[in-house]
């Protein structure tokens, strides 16, 4: 594949808009670690709601689904659309919270939340656990999307005239190296600018992904192999352009209908139990993450709702389209290409003429960069606020801590690295993640609504899943039945530890009271001891935007999708049923006092 002047200027000037961003951002996030993770709580909600959307953007996604078109049709997406559920009601009952909590970081609600020993244990063991360990797989996951993106579109490409070099007794192919020096670029700019710069370079590259991703779509739609959509409709079964999967007796697997087909267990695992129960980046229940580091950062609660309200429109209804159609073209041009996902990075190397051949290759670097930069920012403040400042240096100052954030920031990038050389496939890593973190879920929800839920509990729900599922992966248990009885047994040890330890201190959950004021039956035994302060009310309203909220967004992807496939009619119904559902939520809001979340 070749590159002509007009591409590589494309490329040339996508680094230099960000990297500006950065310089010009740098000397406001050097103010305090405040400024440096949180923007100084003053993003505005389409920014700070972008850089969500921005950060699940990553290399590995658009591969990823066509790889769910190819086996299962546009209904295999159900497999990350059900999230949305749990999306939707951080939206209405947690965004708020989260602003209001006035904290750091995700890991520092277990300061102000719990109280003993346990608490102490709790925040420095999900510091490494999530901020170092986890972290560091997710970023090797999306850098091997990369490698594998460049191993298509270069696959001759050498370093220093070498396919591959070994230090310090590690290999790393010339393509991870390509990729190390674009992390390199990333750590720079991450360092310098913080979350200031990092949102809205997130912004920028989103916008950019986005229109390179439109563009790939409409052109190769209308390629010659391919005729348009009713040419597509043509060419491809009748089953490919389902939305809804069936539920039968089957395992998941188009050998039945064609379309994606889901065994009771399967739908009951999917669609009633993992957008709940399980932890998982940018899903997690209530929020949490990158997610609740943009809700934190925002203006003020109205800004955070809204933040989270437009990051789950983008990123369920809008953003998925123009990868749908790619993967539908792919599986025309590319019947028995094997590996299904790389098809994607194959129409770019085949179709794209001059010019849009750079503004590709830009916009598949902006979805990279964006998620390692989201992720490594968010990382180092784990490691920093809750890991460091606590534990290992205490006095430093505010300047100190952002300068060993930026030391922080080359340093994760590069264990990353290296971690990176010792996967060949971590396709499977997303299910081993669910898995081991099922059950964990109703406890990032409880802990904000039920008084008696302690360190201990989560403690437990993060450790109970170890204790059963290497049995359950021995003997081959499916990942849905993996899932439901990992889920079963965490529940069950968690609520257990809650109820055999000694609870918070009450003074503990009186502070949490007055600062966060959840209102709810969970806290009556504590509100009663604090009569002057106002909890939050009108959570029937709350509840009937969570399905309301949920509704639009479906209806407004069917929508789309109904309107690309020139289904005029069904798509006008489904865009009047998501606006209906749009106003039923506004007038909701309205209720329950939405202008007073502004102060």
């Amino acid at each position: 594949m070749h590159l002509s002047g007009l591409d590589w200027s494309i490329i040339g000037l996508y680094f230099l808009v960000s990297i500006s961003i950065a310089i010009y951002m740098a000397k406001r996030a050097g103010r305090s670690t405040g400024d440096f993770f949180l923007s100084g709580r003053k993003l505005p909600w389409y920014i700070a709601g972008t850089s969500m959307v921005a950060t699940t953007f990553a290399a590995d996604t658009p591969l990823a689904v066509t790889e769910l078109v190819a086996e299962n049709g546009i209904a295999g997406n159900w497999l990350w659309w059900n999230m949305l559920f749990g999306g939707m009601l951080t939206v209405f009952f947690f965004a708020k919270l989260w602003r209001r909590a006035g904290i750091l970081t995700d890991c520092e609600f277990v300061a102000i939340r719990y109280s003993g020993r346990e608490a102490s244990f709790l925040r420095g063991f999900r510091a490494v656990y999530i901020g170092i360990i986890m972290n560091i797989v997710v970023i090797s996951w999306v850098n091997l999307a990369m490698v594998k993106i460049l191993q298509v579109m270069f696959p001759d490409l050498l370093f220093f005239g070498l396919e591959e070099i070994t230090l310090l007794g590690i290999t790393f192919s010339a393509h991870l190296l390509m990729v190390g020096g674009i992390m390199l670029f990333v750590a720079i700019y991450s360092s310098l600018s913080g979350l200031w710069g990092v949102s809205l370079t997130d912004s920028f590259q989103f916008l950019m992904a986005m229109a390179g991703c439109i563009a790939l779509a409409v052109y190769a739609v209308n390629a010659a192999d391919i005729g348009g959509i009713t040419g597509l409709k043509e060419q491809l079964p009748e089953w490919i352009f389902k939305y809804t999967p069936n539920v039968g007796k089957s395992d998941v697997g188009g050998t039945v209908s064609g379309v994606l087909r889901l065994s009771v267990t399967a739908f009951v695992a999917y669609l009633g139990v993992q957008w709940w129960a399980s932890w998982y980046p940018g899903a997690e229940p209530g929020g949490g993450g990158y997610v609740a580091q943009r809700m934190m950062s925002a203006k003020n609660e109205k800004h955070s709702l809204l933040a989270t309200l437009w990051f789950q429109i983008a990123h369920f209804a809008l953003r998925p389209w123009p990868w749908i159609i790619v993967a539908l073209v792919a599986l025309v041009l590319y019947p028995h290409e094997p590996d299904k996902g790389a098809t994607y990075v194959m129409v770019i190397r085949d179709l794209m003429p001059s010019g849009l051949l750079g503004l590709l290759m830009a916009a598949f670097l902006a979805a990279y960069m964006s998620t390692i930069a989201s992720q490594t920012v968010w990382g180092t403040s784990y490691i920093i606020n809750d890991l460091f400042r606590p534990f290992v240096k205490p006095d430093g100052d505010e300047r100190y801590y952002v300068k060993v954030s930026r030391i922080t920031t080359f340093l994760l990038l590069f264990l990353s690295l290296i971690v990176t050389t010792q996967f060949d496939k971590i396709s499977d890593a997303w299910k081993f993640v669910l898995v081991c973190s099922g059950g964990i879920g109703l406890v990032l929800i409880f802990r904000w609504y039920w008084w008696r839920i302690n360190a201990w509990s989560e403690i437990a729900a993060m450790l109970a899943p170890y204790v059963v599922y290497p049995f359950l992966w021995y003997y081959g248990i499916s990942f849905e039945v993996t899932l439901l009885i990992i889920v079963a047994w965490s529940t069950i040890v968690w609520l257990t530890v809650t109820f055999l330890t000694r609870p918070t201190d009450d003074e503990k959950l009186r502070q949490f009271y007055k600062k966060v004021h959840p209102g709810g039956p969970g806290w009556e035994k504590i509100a009663s001891t604090l009569p002057d302060v106002k909890p939050d009310k009108g959570y029937r309203y709350l509840f009937f935007n969570w399905i309301a909220g949920s509704g639009m967004v479906m209806f407004t992807l069917f929508g789309i999708g109904q309107l690309i496939f020139r289904e005029y009619t069904s798509a006008i119904l489904y865009f009047a049923a998501g606006i209906f559902c749009l106003l039923f939520i506004y007038r909701n809001m309205k209720k329950i006092g939405w202008e007073k979340m502004s102060q």
